[in-house]
């Protein structure tokens, strides 16, 4: 970074104080706390966390360094304020998705473009974004989550919103922008699918996979003799000691003959 672009000590320094003002600030609402959900400790928490990392970004502009703390996301909703009797409701749906096979996705697009008879003599199946129309103007976006590694796709993050209205929108009044004006204190609740959910999941399971593999080392020679497939030694014999069992032509067991 130039010394052109760099803040000033003093802006650093007033950066600071501001960390230190809004940090009182957040303090005195929670004592103050009339509630779980408290509008006045949410707005000091975001104040409190926009002027830490206000100063963080300075203080490594000016002396790359940084500070102990982590600034959290905006992973939670702020407190209700919607009606308590919603006479409406919205479901706000995202879903992304890699394109992984091209070539399965549009295979799969020419398949819907031969069942049609009324297509068009241009094959739109031909491109990536020709065979996502085809694709996803012939099945229901539930049907292509369901089905999505058919057609060449791989899952990525999605979430959904239930938010609450007074009363139903006019026809047709949203449709040109219609995740524009989401207004987060009307979510009565939302659900989100995610791989950094799965990966924490994958950790933990990596922990327990190994205690059960040390149990499992500690059980397998619990008689002491060193010898841990011995149970399976004895089963291979008996199983085909079984299955050689000859059969005479009745496929009764035979008898056994004396030794001669």
């Amino acid at each position: 970074m130039s010394d052109a672009a760099q803040p000033t000590a003093a802006e650093v320094r007033a950066a600071a104080e501001a960390v230190k003002t809004a940090l009182d600030r957040h303090l005195a609402a929670v004592e103050r706390r009339s509630g779980e959900e408290d509008p006045a400790v949410y707005d000091a928490f975001n104040e409190l966390a926009a002027a830490a990392e206000a100063y963080d970004e300075l203080l490594y502009d000016r002396y790359d360094e940084v500070t102990p703390f982590e600034i959290p996301g905006e992973d939670t909703l702020p407190p209700y304020t919607g009606p308590e009797e919603p006479g409406a409701l919205s479901v706000l749906i995202r879903r992304d998705y890699a394109v992984a096979e091209p070539q399965r996705l549009m295979a799969q697009a020419r398949r819907v473009e031969a069942a049609d008879e009324e297509a068009p003599d241009v094959e739109a199946s031909g491109t990536v974004h020709g065979a996502l129309g085809l694709l996803f103007g012939e099945f229901e976006p539930d049907e292509i989550a369901s089905r999505h590694k058919e057609f060449g796709l791989e899952e990525g993050d999605s979430t959904l919103w239930v938010t609450a209205a007074d009363e139903s929108a006019d026809p047709g009044e949203w449709l040109e922008a219609p995740f524009e004006e989401v207004d987060p204190e009307r979510v009565v609740c939302r659900f989100d699918v995610s791989t950094v959910f799965d990966d924490d999941i994958e950790d933990d399971e990596d922990i327990d996979d190994i205690g059960d593999i040390e149990d499992d080392e500690g059980r397998d020679d619990e008689d002491g003799d060193g010898d841990p497939t011995e149970l399976d030694g004895d089963l291979d014999t008996d199983l085909d000691g079984d299955l050689d069992t000859d059969l005479d032509e009745d496929d009764e067991p035979a008898r056994p003959e004396a030794d001669r």
